[in-house]
């Protein structure tokens, strides 16, 4: 019995994970030496950072989600909530391919931009289901806020990376 209820908790947590667990290829493959060539500022966090820091919030986001089908009723009752968190995690996912295998650097804002916005909305209509679950998107959020503000950063500082962007 204990397997059977576990299972979604399981399931919603690791899903989203997935995505960053795929992810993770491209950024391996260019940290070095195409990210490091980039001019970052100096509250970048440092690389070591960013896998626990993924992990942690993909986590969250998951077992909110689980939170948001357990006590909406079923998913036609929660679709809204449940579509904005998809949308949100598939532009999540896009973004380290575009950022990092395709080095567009102003393409990757316009999609974190779309993540910042989608989970300030995941975070909203997830609240007016379960409190708990709109709560745990806050560090979401705040990450997000970070990252979207490095991206910008990054794609003002390297005015030579982002003219490539055009040419590619």
């Amino acid at each position: 019995m204990m397997i059977k209820e576990s299972l979604p908790v399981v399931i919603s947590v690791v899903h989203p994970n997935i995505g960053g667990w795929l992810g993770s290829y491209y950024v391996r493959k260019n940290l070095n030496p195409w990210y490091a060539s980039l001019k970052k500022p100096s509250w970048t966090p440092p690389n070591w950072v960013f896998g626990p820091v993924w992990t942690t919030l993909y986590s969250s986001i998951g077992y909110s989600s689980y939170l948001v089908w357990r006590d909406g009723g079923g998913c036609k009752e929660v679709a809204l909530p449940l579509s904005i968190y998809g949308a949100n995690l598939a532009l999540n996912w896009a973004w380290t391919p575009i950022f990092f295998g395709g080095h567009k650097i102003k393409l990757a804002l316009y999609d974190i931009l779309l993540v910042w916005g989608t989970s300030a909305a995941m975070a909203v209509t997830f609240y007016k289901v379960n409190p708990l679950a709109g709560l745990l998107i806050i560090p979401y959020f705040a990450w997000c806020t970070l990252a979207s503000t490095l991206n910008y950063v990054i794609y003002r500082d390297n005015p030579q990376k982002a003219i490539e962007d055009k040419k590619e």
